[in-house]
């Protein structure tokens, strides 16, 4: 790096470009230039289509490599991964075509990151039956991220945080009948301990226990509705309490939620997506970010999907991305603490 800036920029894609992702980009960017060198990654013809809608003039600046942004100081810089010179927008439509601009664009985030170009990468939304559809077998960003940083899917741990509310997962996309079969004492252990040093470090060292969810209802009543809580759940919270951790449960999902939100706990160790999510999103939807915990690297995304029912509106709401941003810019400021990836 020169004398401009000591800043990498972080990497934010626009995930597919047929959905939010471009207009959401524009309308933050072109009325809030950040202080910090920004990368936006993705096709230019999708931000240049969401500039009419928006009434916003260019507020990039092209760079063909991104070692340029990471030299060139504050401000907007947009990187087109080749391929994607010719993107033809199609707002508002699930094709296979928006699902291969965001897996490339992706793909040139994680370069970054490799290349020491890029602090972190935030995330717009794609639609994930399109990136399949496109050739990239993944479930979705986590599942990517992991396998570029040579890691399993039970590596990381998928969390979502608001302001009142912050809740993790043990699994993340699987079909539901699957789900069970998928609980074990080392996942479950491996996400208690991402999950424990991400709220101590980012929200503090008084922060409450971690709560964790049983499987099944009630917590399975000392196994008369199943015995996961017994053979694994409450095996793994031993476990992460004799190693210092300050946790508790397994707790029934229908009441801990309630318990967390009023300050009980500092987060919420869910069993899978929906039984996590739900109470999350009902409660900061729109709001929260996306937080891979157990990467190499920051990673932070929006909370909510393409959509490709809105797109083209201009009417997206952008309290999600500048969430995500801000948290970004805490976890890969300089002189931020690392997160450490293993409690003792």
């Amino acid at each position: 790096m020169n004398a401009k800036t000591t800043v990498a920029p972080l990497a934010v894609t626009l995930g597919d470009p047929n959905g939010v992702g471009p207009e959401l980009a524009v309308r933050l960017f072109g009325a809030e230039p950040p202080a910090e060198p920004v990368l936006l990654i993705g096709p230019e013809t999708a931000l240049d289509a969401a500039l009419p809608l928006l009434g916003r003039a260019r507020f990039w600046t092209r760079v063909d490599d991104p070692a340029a942004a990471a030299v060139a100081g504050p401000g907007v810089h947009l990187f087109c991964p080749p391929g994607l010179e010719d993107f033809s927008p199609r707002t508002g439509e699930a094709a296979p075509e928006g699902g291969r601009a965001a897996g490339l664009s992706l793909e040139a985030a994680c370069g970054c990151i490799d290349r020491g170009l890029a602090r972190g990468i935030v995330t717009l939304p794609l639609n994930k039956a399109m990136l399949q559809a496109a050739g990239f077998d993944f479930p979705g960003h986590t599942e990517f991220l992991a396998r570029h940083a040579g890691l399993g899917e039970d590596e990381v741990c998928m969390h979502l945080c608001g302001e009142k509310l912050r809740v993790s997962l043990v699994t993340t996309h699987p079909p539901l009948r699957e789900v069970a079969d998928l609980i074990t004492f080392e996942r479950v252990l491996r996400c208690l301990r991402l999950t424990h040093a991400f709220v101590r470090t980012v929200w503090g060292a008084d922060a409450g226990p971690v709560a964790v969810c049983g499987l099944n209802p009630h917590a399975g009543e000392s196994g008369r509705i199943g015995r996961e809580e017994i053979e694994i759940i409450e095996p793994a919270v031993a476990e992460a309490r004799a190693r210092g951790m300050a946790v508790v449960g397994p707790l029934p999902a229908d009441t801990v939620f309630g318990r967390a939100l009023r300050g009980e706990f500092s987060a919420v160790l869910a069993m899978y997506h929906d039984q996590g999510l739900g109470p999350l999103k009902l409660v900061h939807f729109g709001e929260a970010v996306n937080v891979t915990l157990g990467l190499p690297f920051v990673r932070t995304s929006v909370d909510h999907g393409t959509a490709y029912d809105i797109a083209g509106r201009g009417v997206a709401d952008l309290g999600s991305l500048r969430a995500a941003l801000d948290l970004a810019h805490r976890m890969a400021a300089p002189t931020a603490t690392p997160i450490p990836k293993e409690v003792s």
